[in-house]
C-alpha cells in the first residue's frame, strides 16, 4: 500500500528509456517493451502518485509503429485517466512551457487524474515537415505533457513548469536531447539560459530532466554535469541505460544526480544486465526522499566473461586434438548453469503471493576469450551455431556467445598505420563500447583524403544507431558536391598537378567547420516567402519549412535541418515551367565547300571532362550559418536555503471543481519586479 497522501508532498514517478517498439519483429521478444511501460504505468497508479516524469526515449523510433503507439496509448488512458482529481496547482503559462492552451489535467473535455510530463530523447526526437514527434500526438490527444522543446540548437531558453501543491513548489525544467557536440559548444558560449521564478526564490524545489551522453566519449560528446547551474536540487539523467537508482551527490555543483536506466534491455552488455528499477521522489519544500521499485515483468538477463586459457572448467583443453567436441560440451554446460541462474534470480524478484505461470526465456550472454597458450589451440564452434542449439531455452538465439582473442602487439601491427593502437584494440573488444567510439577511434588512425572525418564518422553513428537508410547516401553526395565546389574555386599555377595539398586544406576547413558546430545546410533557391501571422516558432524556423521559399530555377530542395537526423529531403515541385536552355546558334558558312571554323576554347576555367559542372558560390554563401551574440554575464546565484516549513493545509477537490476553476498563473506582480515572468538566468560554464 502505498504511503498516506500528505498536503504538501508530491510524489513524482521518474521513468527512462522505455523504447517501447525494440524488438517487436523478434518472434519472442516482441512484447517486452510495451509490457514494461505498461507495468511502470500501473505502478503510477497503484503507489498513488501526483504526476508522472519521463526522461526522453519513450519510443525506440522517431516513427513509431502502429503496435507500438497503440500499446502506449492504452496504457496511458487505463492508468491515467479517472475521476481523481489531480492535486498539482499549474502556475505556468502553458502556451510558453507546453506549446498548447493547457496543461492536460485542466482540459475540460477529459479527466485526467495522473498526468504525464516527458521530454523528448535522441530516439523519439522530432522531424519531417512540421518538426513534430510521437510526443506532440500524445500531447494532442491530452494524454501527455510535452514540454522542454528545443527550437534552436545554437541558442536555447530553458523555463520551467512551475507546480505547486501546498506548501511546496516544485520547478520542474526540461532539456530535450541535443546533439551532444553541438550542445556542448552551445554551454561553451553561453548561449544556454535559465530561467528562474522571479519571487520566492528560496522555497522552489527545481528538479530538471536531460537526455544525453552522461560519460565524456570523446571530447565534446557529452553534457558536463558542471554545464548545469548549481541551482537546481535533482538532475533525472535519461540516455544512459544502466540503471543507478540510487541518487549521488555532485560535490562541486552540490545537486543530486539520478540514473534510472531503461526499462528494457537494447544491448547484451553488463551494464544492460543490471535489475531494472523506478524511483517515486518524495518532494517536501526542499527536501526529498527516494523510494525505487524494482520492475518485475523485465525478462530475465545475465552476461558472463570466460578466459579459456586460465579457467579450470577449461585447463588443459589446448593441447588436446580435435577438442571442438569437448569444448563445445564444457561450453554448453556453463551456458545452462546461467540459464538456471537468471530463471532463479528472476523468480526471486517476484511477488510470492502472485507467482507467475512461466517465467520468460532468458537472455544470455557469454564472452569468451579463447587466446591459447603456446604449443595450444582451442577449436571453436561457429558462434551462431553453437546458440542455435539453444533454442526455446533462450530468448537470444543468435547470439549466446561472442568468441574473441587477446590482442598482442607485434611489429607488423605497429608498422601498419591504418590501424588503431592495440590499447585501442583491446577497448573496443568490449560490448559495451559505443558506436560512435568505435567509428572515431577507427577513422582517426585512417588517411582519409577526400571525405573528412568527423562528419563520415557522425553519418556511420547515424546510421546504426537510428537504422537511417538514407543518411550515407546522402552524406556521400552532399560531400562529393562541395568537394567539387570548392575545387573549382581553387588558383593553381598552369604547371601545378598536384591536387592532394588542396584537398587536404579544403577537407581540414570542412572538419573545423564540423567540430565548431556550423555545419551549413543545403542552400535554398528561390525567394523566402513571408512568414503567415499565426506561424508558432515553437515549430521550428519558418525558413526551414518546406514550400517557405518561392521557386524561381523550376524544382526546389528543401533539405530538412541536419538535427532531424532522418537523412530525408522535401522536394517540391514548382509550377512554372522551367526556362529551356537556349541552344547556341549555327552560323552559316561563307562558302558552301568550306568547313567551318572551330571555336576557340575559353580561357575560363572550365571542368574537367566527365565532371559535373558546379555553379560558383555566391556571396550570400554564409546566410545559413548565424552567428549569436554572447549571453550576458552571469548574474549572482541565490544563496540553498533550508527546508520550507509551512503551515499544512490538505488540498481538496472534485472533479467539476477542479474543471470549473479557472487556472492561477503567476503574474509578473507576484512573480517579478522587472515586468518580466521569469527572470533569466545564463547557464554556467565549465570550471
Amino acid at each position: 500500500m502505498p504511503p498516506p497522501r500528505a498536503a504538501d508532498t508530491i510524489r513524482i514517478l521518474i521513468a527512462t528509456d522505455s523504447h517501447v517498439g525494440y524488438a517487436e519483429r523478434d518472434p519472442v521478444r516482441k512484447d517486452d517493451s510495451w509490457q514494461s511501460f505498461d507495468e511502470v504505468m500501473q505502478l503510477a497508479k497503484t503507489e498513488d502518485v501526483d504526476m508522472v516524469l519521463l526522461a526522453g526515449d519513450l519510443f525506440h523510433e522517431n516513427a513509431p509503429s502502429r503496435k507500438a503507439m497503440y500499446q502506449v496509448m492504452r496504457s496511458l488512458r487505463q492508468n491515467c485517466l479517472g475521476d481523481k482529481p489531480c492535486e498539482l496547482e499549474f502556475l505556468s503559462d502553458a502556451t510558453d512551457v507546453l506549446g498548447t492552451h493547457h496543461v492536460n489535467y485542466e482540459d475540460p473535455d477529459i479527466n485526467i487524474s495522473i498526468p504525464v510530463f516527458s521530454i523528448h530523447g535522441n530516439h523519439d526526437d522530432p522531424s519531417g515537415d512540421g518538426h513534430f514527434c510521437s510526443l506532440d500526438l500524445l500531447q494532442v490527444s491530452g494524454l501527455l505533457n510535452y514540454f522542454g522543446k528545443v527550437p534552436e540548437t545554437d541558442k536555447i531558453d530553458i523555463k520551467p513548469v512551475l507546480l505547486q501543491k501546498g506548501q511546496t513548489k516544485l520547478a520542474l525544467y526540461g532539456m530535450s536531447n541535443v546533439r551532444d557536440e553541438r550542445l556542448f559548444r552551445t554551454f561553451s558560449d553561453k548561449n544556454v539560459k535559465f530561467y528562474t521564478p522571479g519571487t520566492q526564490k528560496k522555497d522552489w524545489f527545481n528538479l530538471m530532466a536531460v537526455h544525453q551522453n552522461h560519460h565524456a566519449h570523446t571530447e565534446t560528446s557529452y553534457l558536463p554535469e558542471n554545464f548545469l547551474p548549481d541551482f537546481m536540487d535533482l538532475v533525472v539523467w535519461g540516455h544512459e541505460h544502466e540503471c543507478l537508482i540510487d541518487p549521488r551527490l555532485n560535490p562541486e555543483m552540490m545537486f543530486q544526480v539520478i540514473q534510472p536506466g531503461s526499462s528494457i534491455a537494447t544491448s547484451l552488455v553488463p551494464g544492460e544486465a543490471v535489475a531494472k528499477h523506478v524511483a517515486i521522489i518524495n518532494i517536501t519544500g526542499k527536501q526529498f526522499t527516494t523510494e525505487k521499485i524494482r520492475l518485475k515483468s523485465v525478462r530475465p538477463f545475465i552476461t558472463r566473461e570466460l578466459v579459456l586459457a586460465t579457467d579450470p572448467r577449461f585447463t588443459g583443453l589446448a593441447k588436446v586434438k580435435d577438442n571442438r567436441i569437448k569444448l563445445v560440451d564444457k561450453l554448453s554446460i556453463v551456458v545452462h548453469e546461467l540459464i538456471d541462474e537468471a530463471k532463479a534470480e528472476w523468480l526471486a524478484a517476484q511477488d510470492p503471493d502472485d507467482p507467475p505461470e512461466e517465467v520468460p526465456l532468458p537472455l544470455v550472454r557469454i564472452k569468451v576469450e579463447h587466446t591459447a597458450p603456446n604449443g595450444g589451440r582451442f577449436d571453436l564452434e561457429n558462434p551462431q551455431r553453437f546458440s542455435n542449439r539453444f533454442q526455446g531455452e533462450v530468448a537470444n538465439v543468435t547470439d549466446v556467445v561472442s568468441f574473441y582473442k587477446k590482442k598482442v602487439a607485434t611489429k607488423s601491427m605497429k608498422a601498419e598505420s591504418n590501424m588503431p593502437n592495440e590499447a585501442i584494440l583491446a577497448a573496443l573488444d568490449s560490448d559495451n563500447v559505443k558506436v560512435g567510439k568505435l567509428v572515431h577511434e577507427y577513422l582517426s588512425a585512417q588517411s582519409l583524403k577526400i571525405i573528412p572525418q568527423a562528419p563520415f564518422g557522425d553519418a556511420i553513428t547515424q546510421y546504426v544507431e537510428k537504422d537511417d537508410k538514407n543518411i550515407m547516401d546522402t552524406f556521400v553526395e552532399e560531400e562529393l558536391a562541395n568537394q567539387v565546389k570548392e575545387m573549382m574555386v581553387v588558383q593553381m599555377d598552369e604547371d601545378e598537378e598536384d591536387l592532394e595539398p588542396f584537398m587536404e586544406e579544403i577537407r581540414a576547413k570542412q572538419e573545423a567547420t564540423f567540430a565548431a558546430g556550423l555545419r551549413k545546410k543545403s542552400k535554398k533557391k528561390g525567394k523566402l516567402r513571408p512568414k503567415p501571422d499565426d506561424w508558432n516558432d515553437a515549430l521550428g524556423a519558418w525558413e526551414d519549412q518546406p514550400g517557405a521559399f518561392e521557386e524561381t530555377n523550376g524544382v526546389v530542395r528543401d533539405d530538412d535541418d541536419d538535427d532531424d537526423d532522418d537523412g530525408t529531403s522535401m522536394i517540391t515541385a514548382s509550377t512554372k515551367k522551367p526556362a529551356a536552355k537556349k541552344a547556341p546558334a549555327k552560323r552559316a558558312p561563307s562558302k558552301p565547300k568550306a568547313p567551318p571554323k572551330e571555336k576557340a576554347p575559353a580561357k575560363s576555367k572550365a571542368p574537367a571532362r566527365g565532371r559535373k559542372k558546379v555553379a560558383e558560390p555566391s556571396d550570400d554563401e554564409d546566410d545559413d550559418v548565424v552567428m549569436l551574440d554572447e549571453a550576458p554575464p552571469p548574474k549572482a546565484q541565490p544563496k540553498r536555503a533550508a527546508a520550507t516549513k509551512g503551515r499544512q493545509t490538505q488540498l481538496t477537490f472534485t472533479q467539476s471543481q477542479a474543471k470549473s476553476q479557472p487556472s492561477r498563473e503567476l503574474s509578473f506582480d507576484e512573480i517579478s519586479d522587472d515586468d518580466d515572468e521569469f527572470e533569466a538566468m545564463p547557464s554556467k560554464k565549465r570550471k
